[in-house]
């Protein structure tokens, strides 16, 4: 069902992007190796020129077949699984996280299809709520076997993959990418007086007993010129995470470095989710370093905020999971990355009968780490609060294979370029003991190496 065909390793991830962009609608998910943990950050992932596309934007179910799009009508989740089901396969692929199929992102505001929710805030940057392409042939670099391939299902173009593969083994080497720079400095669309005047609606919320928690966000934006995947190799050099994302097309670039997954799903059904609560930044020093990660260990207030988040994902994963499979194999660890350290946990089960890693997604989207608890009321009084709808951020990005398995990240510590302008986001989650002008700092002790870099550039 699948062809595999051996490339170099190692094979730089990002000079074989460059020699695939010319292709068009060009992916990279990244594991950020060597510095990522091989738990997570195992595979490179690496595609362009899928045979379908398929847009949700504003109601409108679009897909792009030939070049030309036709309009649908129905559930976009449901057109996905159409698509992922004509090229399905066995489950038998070991070793191979991704043989053909469904790769792109799902933007926050996405929870709008699923929900009903008010229109308050701003949607000025119209980004389609959702862009998947059907990939039938991927570069697959597996940093544990130390094995590089390119994979082609079976309804891949031979000739196409023929061409790709002499490419990809003659040449290590693609054209490199025009500068990046911004033309001015990066705005908040939150004074610091707008954010404190929200954050004490947040707590008014809290203490009505509306909501337990609240992730309340800014956004930074600045104007900027040249070709994105400069700046996310910049980011990358400086921020390594092992779900990193860039990906490329009308809509735009986005630049992704998270650390957070949001759902895994096996061949076999097996789901695992991990939210990130709990953030510290890094120390000046090993002592230093120590103890913030010992203090963000030891610290109730985020072992109650993680914990609320944890409740309501086992919530969310047993709605389509088999009943008493729901597990929480870990909690409150942490995870160390360049800028922050943060408070892990892990959720598990296994997919009932009848249920796809799709069915997981729309049940469990957006991911409850970056809404609050309860989440429909706190995705309400974020519309409320916030001035902009968050677009990608807080929504994710990853893959479903054609063999049914699925890996996907929150879209935090991400970026769009999109009509000349960047935009980063960064906010926290809000609990009735949180201080405002910590939770204000914490923001930018997010983001801070990313806004840095593109300032340096």
């Amino acid at each position: 069902m699948t062809t595999i065909y051996p490339l170099p390793y190692p094979l730089d991830t990002h000079n074989a992007l460059e020699q695939l962009r010319p292709l068009g609608d060009a992916v990279l998910l990244d594991s950020a190796h060597p510095k990522s943990d091989l738990r997570f950050g195992r595979y490179d992932i690496i595609s362009a020129a899928p045979d379908r596309v398929l847009k949700f934007n504003r109601g409108e179910v679009s897909l792009r077949l030939d070049g030309l799009w036709q309009r649908l009508t129905g559930d976009p989740v449901e057109h996905l699984k159409s698509l992922q089901q004509e090229i399905a396969i066995p489950a038998d692929n070991a070793n191979l996280p991704f043989c053909g199929g469904l790769i792109g992102y799902f933007s926050y505001d996405l929870g709008r299809a699923f929900e009903q929710l008010p229109v308050i805030a701003d949607d000025d940057l119209g980004l389609a709520e959702l862009r998947v392409g059907r990939y039938l042939w991927a570069v697959v670099i597996d940093h544990q076997c130390k094995t590089s391939q390119l994979v082609a299902h079976e309804r891949a173009d031979a000739g196409l993959v023929q061409q790709l593969h002499s490419l990809l083994n003659d040449s290590q080497s693609g054209s490199q990418a025009a500068p990046f720079k911004l033309k001015a400095d990066f705005l908040s669309n939150l004074s610091r007086p707008a954010y404190m005047a929200a954050f004490d609606q947040v707590q008014a919320y809290i203490l009505a007993g509306d909501c337990y928690q609240i992730n309340l966000t800014q956004r930074f934006s600045a104007p900027c010129e040249g070709d994105p995947f400069a700046a996310f190799r910049a980011l990358r050099a400086r921020a390594t995470t092992p779900f990193s994302a860039y990906l490329e097309s009308e809509e735009g670039a986005l630049l992704s470095l998270s650390p957070e997954r949001f759902l895994k799903v096996s061949a076999l059904g097996d789901v695992e989710t991990r939210p990130i609560k709990g953030t510290r930044p890094r120390g000046s020093d090993s002592a230093e370093d120590r103890a913030q990660a010992e203090a963000l260990a030891a610290s109730e207030k985020d072992r109650a905020e993680n914990l609320m988040i944890v409740d309501l994902l086992r919530n969310d994963l047993g709605k389509v999971c088999e009943p008493g499979s729901v597990r929480v194999p870990e909690l409150f660890a942490i995870e160390t990355y360049p800028n922050v350290h943060h408070l892990v946990s892990a959720v598990t089960g296994r997919l009932a009968d009848n249920y796809t890693s799709l069915d997981l997604l729309k049940q469990c989207f957006p991911g409850g780490s970056i809404t609050g608890a309860p989440k429909i009321r706190a995705m309400e009084i974020i519309d409320e609060l916030e001035p902009h709808r968050r677009s990608i951020y807080c929504g994710s990005i990853g893959y479903i294979s054609a063999d049914g398995s699925m890996d996907t990240s929150i879209c935090i510590r991400t970026l769009l370029v999109r009509d000349g302008k960047i935009h980063c986001w960064a906010g926290g989650g809000v609990v009735a003991d949180s201080e405002g002008e910590a939770e204000y700092q914490e923001s930018f002790d997010k983001v801070d190496n990313l806004l840095n870099t593109l300032r340096d550039l």
